[in-house]
């Protein structure tokens, strides 16, 4: 554990190291895949297959849901009762990460050493403005190993 010794420009001194406290980046809501989503049960629904349009226009309404909802809780991500803990990890333990696809983004991963020393895998939908989640991912965990869009 660090000791904190005092203060210098905004940041905290931890055992003579400064540390600037980062301000805390909530990228803008995309809706493109709820709304690609629900489209394409609306358009199952509508040649009759009831069985596909469900199922996808289910997960459409709930990334629907979560992009509304998610903004205003994004400061506290609860108990994760898969991992025991928070949903909280140091960009420091990040192995790799990947946005899946960059024109499209759709998927992040990545695997981080701060749950398991072996690395945890870890991967949510794109909820979010890709660009903007690239952009923070590049600056706080530094570049992806094989892929991601241009700046």
């Amino acid at each position: 554990k660090f000791k904190e010794t005092g203060e210098d420009r905004g940041g905290k001194y931890l055992s003579g190291k400064s540390v600037q406290k980062r301000e805390t980046v909530i990228p803008e809501p995309d809706y493109r895949i709820p709304v690609v989503l629900i489209g394409v049960a609306g358009g199952l629904a509508y040649v009759d297959n009831l069985l596909a349009a469900a199922p996808i226009g289910l997960l459409g309404l709930l990334l629907l849901f979560q992009e509304v909802k998610v903004g205003n809780e994004l400061q506290e991500s609860g108990e994760n009762v898969f991992v025991g803990g928070k949903n909280r990890w140091n960009y420091s333990s990040f192995v790799n990460w990947e946005l899946w696809w960059p024109n499209f983004p759709v998927l992040v991963y990545f695997k981080e050493t701060q749950t398991k020393p072996e690395g945890q895998v870890h991967f949510f939908p794109v909820i979010f403005n890709g660009k903007q989640l690239y952009e923070t991912m590049v600056e706080r965990a530094g570049p992806s190993k094989t892929s991601g869009p241009k700046p």
